[in-house]
């Protein structure tokens, strides 16, 4: 997870830009590790429900621990983003 970089008042125009190019490269980074996350979730959420070939109790339980691990980190990265776009 990547915090924004935040302008320091003294820092001229070349370090607000490298700010900005870094806060663009972080917001890209975390949207893209978000949609990760996601399309994990979704995966295990169907092994879950026992839609995954892995009918098993074990593995459905496994596929309900991996969706919620997946959704904390969905948020994490949906975060950092945010923030990272504002910082730009």
């Amino acid at each position: 997870m990547s915090a924004p970089n935040v302008d320091k008042p003294n820092e001229g125009l070349v370090g607000q830009i490298s700010n900005s190019v870094t806060n663009a490269a972080n917001y890209v980074s975390e949207t893209i590790q978000g949609k990760g996350a996601e399309a994990s979730k979704e995966a295990n959420k169907e092994q879950a429900k026992g839609n995954a070939g892995d009918t098993t109790l074990g593995g459905r339980a496994s596929g309900a621990l991996g969706a919620a691990s997946d959704k904390l980190d969905q948020h994490k990265h949906e975060t950092s983003s945010k923030a990272n776009k504002e910082g730009i």
